[in-house]
């Protein structure tokens, strides 16, 4: 049998093509690729999300700070005089034009403009009918207000009409002002006028119909006096009789006979601006606009275009413009202090990324320096190789942030994320230009401990330097915006302080495992040598490990004082403006019952309280001298001296007010009662104080005796003017008229709510009690929290809380515990990159000591004792940097823009503010290392030692 033909060989290929180097190097190492392009996809995620977050908190900010202030005070009113030819067609074309003339940097609210005529004076109604509570006739003024009809409903009769000459004016009221005053449709009233205001007769007005709003909220309403309902004018003296006003409408056609019947009359046009069209970063651009509408070139042109040379438009728009700029400034730098401590931790994180790509590829990238490969060609490939991974995960975490933080601002988030994309891109290539240096092993010498030294010793030159000129100059001036050097002041510390640590680490670490080494057992020495020296041969610990835990709890632990001092400063200011932790007062002309002060002040709770008697209208009388006016506090002194040290404020010894033993005055005078004179007396009395005599101008005349000066006192929060305190029951002897307390004041552990049950249950005033008859408001609501009309009930954690609700504080708070939080993950992170650089070592070196007896638990322990006190130094000296950031930058922070009021410039030190986010981020290091730790401690001795390998 014939043997088969032998098969042709195969054809040799034409040409070899090698594989291409980014797809080499991440099928090489697949997890290590993927976990980098996860860290850049955060970092980026975060660089350009946080400028957004910022940018919509600072928007956030403005339009609450707007919102809160009314619609009256951020809209555009613009006033011109009424002219016998005006009508209402006038007033729609001039609403008109200064409506076209907004909408660049600011927009009229999508409700429109309010515009109509008010006349200048009111007109006493005489009909016998009407209601007049004291005898007293009602007042009428009269308006026009245009789109009437599209905000109300006709309840009665029919709207105005234009009336003959002869006729008399026809008005609606509306429906809340008929039932009061007794008017019914049809009623033609005639009026009267004050002989002083010379108004010609008129035929009177005619009630044509009632309205009802259809929403009273409706801004439409606002800043109208006795519209909608009608006011009952009560003098606070209650020595004048009460009348009623109100304010009735007229057609627009009949603006002619409003301004003969008033005597004259003013246009008004009120223009809503919109808070959402207003953005923080162009509020300078809005400013400039609002200056040329207000006064500039647009008012000059609306005049011309209008044909009034007398219109005029006010807003109290600038100066909220320029407070809500200045809290914005003074906010600024507090804010940016948590981004910047972030900012660093991510840097030092992306460093040690690279250095540990630098260690593990460091021997493949000398070969192929050795083999022929050119330094520029290196670093190509390696950026090309990097691009591959950084670009899609900074772009879709670029992607990510702008779509869940939507802004109209664009710029500071995509330079963050480029810059943090070019970092993440260049780190490793510049550690391996270093690596594939001429010169590279010279640098490890003593050449580069040199050059370490200069680079230390400069850092701390210029953290000196930037802390003297922070406590030299202050902050920044408003308007500045972002001042860096309080910002990298803080920053500048705790990097100082690391750098100081990286070199006291090694002997202190050393000196204690030499300690620890008499005793017996070797996982305590071994691991602290292991602590105090470098992995993987080097001299040293790496810096940068230690470096991003400080930072990250330096930044913490500053923040953590800055929020522990606007807390405390939000409670001081509160219980400042209270006089105590609750205050009540009584309306003026009345008392507060005994029987109510008496149950107050054994309500739970309570440690001190007292009834307080304030006077403003007594003066000190010396012959020959002009009088001083002063308020007069009387007070009993136990209970007002333990207030007033509660609150800080005028603290004294209740001894000095105690009541003299001995007879009265030679010449039949009482004793002089013992006061405390405030410091602004004592001095306007030529610093001399004896027996002056104090009168008052309602009850009559004492002798008050210098016993002591106090600087303030709880119950004159705000005045400036000088006072004395007194003893209520010397005081009450003299004058019993002071026994009328007005006002209660009390510091403890309160339940406002039973405060509040006490007022509900208060006797009504009779001349209360009518006055809610005749408005239709009860003094009191039925709920039992509900306290009668003109009395006030203030407590110092309701105002707590109100400072707390301000949207620019709630944003920088947000600010800071993000920034905080990323602050701790990757402080987490750059520990677990040291632990994996020295893995492969530590690694080796387990399997050896187990071969020699070590157990898995105490090769846990061992991982823990080298790991850990890294760890522990770095967050003692974050949280020393924090405390010494604190006292030499405190003197120059202002935190008044956070508390909400205005306060000295200062931030004490606070371990108890430190302490938590120092432990916690400990805790956080703590818990991933031992993690990583019980990973590595499972692994077997035949992992790291097989035949041939290298250790």
């Amino acid at each position: 049998m014939q043997n088969p033909a032998p098969a042709a060989a195969p054809a040799a290929p034409r040409g070899h093509r090698p594989a291409r180097w980014v797809r080499t190097r991440l099928r090489a190492a697949p997890w290590t690729a993927l976990l980098n392009a996860v860290l850049v996809f955060a970092v980026v995620l975060l660089s350009t999300g946080l400028p957004r977050g910022v940018d919509r908190g600072e928007d956030a900010a403005l339009r609450g700070f707007l919102r809160d202030r009314g619609i009256g005070a951020t809209s555009l009113v613009t006033h011109a005089e009424l002219r016998p030819d005006d009508t209402a067609a006038r007033l729609d074309a001039v609403a008109e034009r200064l409506t076209a003339r907004t909408g660049g940097e600011f927009r009229v609210s999508p409700g429109g403009p309010v515009y109509g005529v008010r006349g200048d004076r009111p007109r006493i109604l005489t009909s016998p009918h009407l209601s007049r509570p004291d005898g007293v006739p009602p007042n009428l003024a009269l308006r026009h207000l245009a789109g009437l009809s599209e905000h109300a409903a006709l309840v009665d009769g029919r709207w105005p009409a234009p009336a003959a000459p002869d006729r008399p004016l026809q008005i609606v009221v509306s429906q809340a002002t008929a039932e009061k005053l007794d008017l019914r449709v049809g009623d033609v009233l005639p009026e009267d006028t004050d002989p002083l205001l010379r108004l010609a007769p008129t035929p009177g007005t005619e009630l044509v119909g009632t309205f009802r709003p259809l929403d009273e909220a409706d801004p439409y309403w606002t800043d109208i006096a006795c519209l909608t309902r009608p006011c009952l004018r009560i003098p606070d003296t209650f020595e004048w009789k009460r009348h009623w006003e109100a304010t009735g409408l007229t057609s627009g056609d009949d603006l002619p006979r409003l301004l003969t019947w008033a005597g004259g009359g003013q246009l008004s046009w009120r223009l809503p601006v919109d808070p959402d069209s207003l953005r923080a970063d162009r509020l300078p651009q809005a400013e400039r606009e609002l200056a040329s509408y207000l006064t500039g070139p647009t008012a000059a042109r609306l005049a011309t275009e209008t044909g009034r040379a007398d219109l005029r438009t006010f807003s109290s728009l600038p100066e909220l413009f320029a407070l809500a700029t200045a809290r914005r400034d003074a906010a600024a730098p507090l804010a940016a202090l948590g981004p910047a401590g972030l900012a660093g931790v991510v840097v030092v994180v992306l460093c040690l990324a690279a250095a540990l790509a630098a260690d593990r590829r460091g021997p493949e990238l000398l070969l192929l320096q050795a083999r022929g490969g050119s330094r520029r060609g290196v670093l190509r490939r390696l950026i090309g190789e990097g691009a591959t991974l950084v670009l899609p995960g900074a772009a879709l975490g670029t992607l990510l942030a702008l779509l869940l933080l939507p802004t109209p601002r664009w710029g500071a988030a995509l330079l963050a994320g480029s810059a943090a994309t070019a970092f993440a891109l260049l780190a490793f290539p510049a550690r391996a230009l270093l690596l594939l240096g001429p010169r590279a092993g010279a640098r490890r010498g003593a050449r580069g401990g040199a050059r370490r030294v200069v680079g230390e010793l400069a850092v701390l030159a210029l953290t000196a330097a930037a802390v003297a000129e922070v406590r030299r100059r202050g902050a920044a001036p408003p308007g500045a915006g972002i001042d860096p050097l309080l910002v990298a002041a803080p920053l500048l510390t705790a990097l100082g302080t690391g750098l100081l640590l990286a070199r006291l680490q090694p002997p202190l670490l050393g000196a204690l495992a030499r300690a620890v080494g008499r005793r017996r057992g070797t996982v305590g020495f071994l691991g602290l040598a292991g602590a105090a020296r470098g992995a993987g041969g080097r001299p040293r610990p790496a810096v940068l490990p230690m470096l991003a835990l400080l930072l990250a709890v330096t930044t913490a632990g500053f923040g953590a004082e800055v929020t522990a001092a606007v807390d405390a400063g939000r409670t001081r200011e509160s219980a400042f403006a209270t006089g105590g932790d609750v205050m009540v007062s009584a309306p003026k002309g009345f008392g507060l019952a005994a029987s109510f002060t008496e149950a107050a002040g054994r309500l739970p709770g309570v440690r001190a309280a007292t009834a307080v008697t304030l006077l403003t209208d007594a003066a000190v009388l010396r012959p020959g001298e002009r009088h001083l006016t002063i308020s007069l506090v009387v007070v009993d002194p136990p209970a007002y001296a333990e207030i007033s040290r509660s609150v800080g404020r005028g603290a004294f010894d209740p001894a000095r007010l105690a009541a003299p033993d001995g007879p009265a005055w030679p010449d039949g005078r009482d004793v002089p009662v013992p006061a405390l004179y405030s410091r602004g007396l004592l001095e306007q009395l030529g610093g001399r104080a004896g027996a002056e005599r104090i009168y008052l101008t309602s009850t009559g005349e004492l002798r008050a005796q210098y016993a002591g000066t106090i600087d303030a006192t709880p119950a004159l929060r705000g005045s400036t003017h000088p006072f004395i305190v007194l003893p209520a029951g010397p005081a009450t002897a003299r004058l019993p008229e002071l026994r009328d307390h007005g006002h209660w004041f009390a510091v403890g552990d309160i339940d406002e709510a039973a405060v509040r049950r006490l007022l509900h249950d208060l006797p009504v005033h009779p001349l209360l009690a009518d006055t809610a008859r005749l408005t239709g408001v009860p003094v009191v609501g039925p709920r039992p929290e509900d306290i009668p009309d003109g009395y006030l009930l203030t407590a110092s954690d309701a105002l707590t809380a109100a400072l707390a609700e301000d949207p620019l504080q709630r944003a920088a708070l947000r600010v800071f515990r993000a920034t905080t939080t990323g602050a701790g993950v990757f402080a987490l992170i750059a520990a677990l990159l040291t632990l994996l650089r020295a893995a492969p070592d530590r690694a080796a070196a387990l399997a050896r000591l187990r071969t020699m007896g070590l157990r898995p638990r105490q090769g846990l322990a061992l991982i823990l004792v080298e790991a850990l006190p890294q760890t522990l130094l770095a967050a003692a000296g974050g949280g020393l940097a924090a405390l010494a950031a604190a006292a030499l930058l405190g003197p120059a922070l202002d935190l008044s823009a956070l508390i909400g009021t205005p306060v000295p410039p200062g931030l004490p030190p606070s371990p108890a503010a430190v302490l938590p986010p120092a432990l916690a981020l400990t805790a956080l290091v703590t818990g991933g290392v031992l993690a990583e730790a019980l990973l590595t401690g499972r692994r077997q001795v035949t992992t790291d030692l097989r035949v041939g390998d290298a250790p």
